[in-house]
């Protein structure tokens, strides 16, 4: 491929729905779909179309082909009709199998980017499946060992060392060697997709006051401290360990491009209290780019309650953005 033809590559975006009985199935009928790109819903037909009619909507869904412009839809059968708000297990390999294909066609360069919609993970754990979240899902059907999840709302960045970990095998997770790879990969992910030059990294501490000189624990000391200065002599830019309580405030933020937390609730209630709705969950280290929407299947509003479709709007404009990044030589 020249590097006109791939600068001009049109994005054919990929996007799964998640919980059928979830919130999911309604953004993918209320959504205006632009030309910029084309948009491949892995979804059951029946239920797009059921979930549009609840809202009032009539949608022509064509059946998705290589070169088909503008949506189309991809079918994946559900095992039993879905009832908005009711979640069922017997549902839960659907939900796994739209995520595996439309995962497949990333990886074999059929779709530019991946969006997902909001899973539940306790119904696909009832079903019998070991599912901790799409993150580690994705890094496992790539073949990736290391990737990083990182929530975007508007300038706000917070990426995790850890993802979905019970707060007590928090400490143990964060190793010498998990700290080298995140922030490698935040380094160069940040530089390639989203156009940052040498970003600016802060890293939390894991303990109050990250750690009060060995006082309050000794992971600062021990394990974060050192990665900051291996990270330091590879010419990132990275500090820490920054005390949580203080690293979101205004004058902390406008020195860094993004925050490292070390665990999933030590920094991403900032971001959610300053943008949820809004912002976007990006997966950093796979060899394509996905996003998502930063919120959950929101099964009280399923099929008849209020919908708030801007953290989708923000995914889809993310996702054409990393797709036409990617493309480049």
């Amino acid at each position: 491929m020249s590097a006109i033809q791939a600068a001009s590559k049109r994005p054919v975006i990929a996007i799964t729905p998640g919980e059928p009985a979830g919130i999911g199935p309604d953004l993918m009928a209320l959504l205006d779909y632009d030309e910029t790109a084309d948009w491949v819903c892995v979804a059951d037909p029946d239920l797009l179309d059921d979930r549009a009619r609840l809202r009032g909507r009539q949608r022509h869904w064509p059946r998705y082909a290589p070169g088909v412009r503008g949506p189309s839809i991809l079918p994946v059968a559900l095992a039993r009709r879905a009832i908005p708000g009711v979640p069922d297990p017997a549902n839960a390999d659907y939900v796994l199998s739209c995520l595996r294909r439309a995962t497949e066609g990333c990886l074999a360069g059929e779709f530019t980017a991946l969006i997902t919609g909001p899973v539940h993970k306790a119904v696909i754990n009832e079903a019998g499946h070991v599912f901790t979240g799409h993150t580690e899902f994705l890094a496992r059907a790539a073949g990736v060992t290391e990737v990083v999840m990182m929530l975007a709302a508007g300038s706000l960045r917070v990426a995790l060392v850890t993802t979905h970990v019970p707060l007590a095998m928090v400490p143990a997770a964060i190793t010498a060697a998990r700290l080298d790879a995140t922030l490698d990969i935040l380094n160069a992910a940040l530089a390639r997709d989203f156009g940052l030059v040498r970003p600016a990294i802060a890293v939390l501490g894991l303990n109050p006051h990250a750690g009060e000189g060995g006082h309050l624990g000794r992971e600062e000391i021990d394990v974060i401290a050192p990665a900051v200065m291996r990270a330091q002599a590879r010419g990132i830019r990275a500090v820490g360990p920054v005390p949580a309580d203080t690293a979101f405030v205004p004058a902390r933020l406008a020195q860094a491009d993004v925050v490292l937390a070390m665990y999933h609730d030590q920094g991403l209630p900032v971001l959610k209290a300053q943008g949820f709705g809004g912002g976007v969950n990006v997966t950093l280290g796979l060899p394509f780019p996905r996003v998502s929407v930063d919120h959950g299947t929101a099964l009280d509003r399923a099929g008849t309650g209020p919908v708030d479709i801007g953290s989708m709007v923000s995914a889809m404009t993310l996702a054409k953005a990393l797709s036409n990044r990617h493309a480049r030589p």
